[in-house]
């Protein structure tokens, strides 16, 4: 897995952030979901490789980069402050300019990322997610059903942190195997080291830490950006699985609208993983997008 690929830890904006680097030519910056690391991306970042630099970063709380403790407002774990990690990585990688190729949780780091520095963001494909504001105030049963893990994260200190370091392997399977295609998207090496890194002390409280921050000043922050006509201007091209619960409970494309002036996408044949489920599919959707020089 990442043949060709180095791993590395930079230490940027106050934390540690673990990433891979590997290929050549323009700057690609990956960003994982929940409860996963970088290495969702192993089916396709040699490909993704012959044709850009590729870096595909764990999330500060994810993975092998630094897990601060929570705080009372939930700062050290917004998306503008997580937006910063990756930002100032790039900087400190050479690249101010870079695209972004992000899903789940790191796609809502990507949204901040690129309406926070927007003058370096060029282009940004987001899998399966809707803006995090639209989801939170669009809940309903089927959603809540779904996302059962939105609203136990967010329980304060310290039960989902127990709960989660009791048992890291079951709680993973909970939230990935529930979804519409199980286990079997997850290559046994992923998997295994999926397991390790929930397994990691702080691992918990990063996720619970990144959630809670999701459902507070996140949202402010958002709405903010909505009050002041703040909108991504980047060209974004939003996927989502047919299978999953983006596509049953929200309309991505015009909750992206909304918040951004130049959006395209669709749903794909899968369900929420889409980067291990679909991946030769998700590089022939991606690839022309990202390769555009407008």
């Amino acid at each position: 897995m990442f043949e060709g690929f180095e791993k590395h830890t930079r230490r940027v904006n106050g934390v540690d952030i673990a990433y891979r680097m590997g290929g050549s030519g323009p700057a690609l910056l990956l960003l994982h979901g929940h409860p996963q690391t970088h290495m969702i991306w192993h089916k396709v970042a040699a490909t993704l490789a012959q044709h850009f630099t590729v870096i595909a970063a764990d999330l500060r709380g994810y993975g092998d980069s630094g897990k601060p403790d929570d705080d009372a407002v939930h700062l050290n774990y917004a998306k503008r402050t997580m937006a910063a990690d990756m930002a100032e990585l790039m900087s400190a990688l050479g690249f101010e300019r870079f695209k972004v190729l992000a899903h789940d949780r790191g796609a809502r780091v990507a949204h901040r990322l690129g309406v926070d520095y927007a003058e370096r963001v060029e282009r940004m494909v987001l899998l399966d997610i809707a803006p995090t504001l639209a989801m939170y105030r669009g809940t309903n049963e089927a959603f809540a059903r779904s996302y059962w893990h939105w609203f136990f994260l967010i329980r304060p200190q310290p039960l989902p942190e127990m709960l989660i370091q009791a048992d890291p392997a079951q709680y993973l399977k909970s939230v990935m195997g529930a979804r519409s295609a199980g286990m079997a998207p997850f290559a046994p090496e992923a998997l295994a080291e999926y397991e390790r890194c929930l397994s990691l002390p702080g691992t918990a409280t990063g996720i619970c830490g990144d959630y809670r921050a999701s459902a507070t000043i996140d949202l402010e922050h958002d709405q903010a950006d909505i009050d002041a006509g703040v909108k991504l201007t980047c060209p974004i091209n939003v996927m989502w699985g047919a299978q999953g619960a983006i596509e049953a409970c929200f309309d991505a494309l015009a909750e992206w609208r909304k918040v951004a002036t130049q959006v395209e996408g669709k749903a794909l044949p899968c369900g929420h993983y889409i980067a291990e489920e679909i991946p030769d599919l998700l590089l022939e959707e991606a690839l022309p997008f990202l390769l555009d020089p407008q």
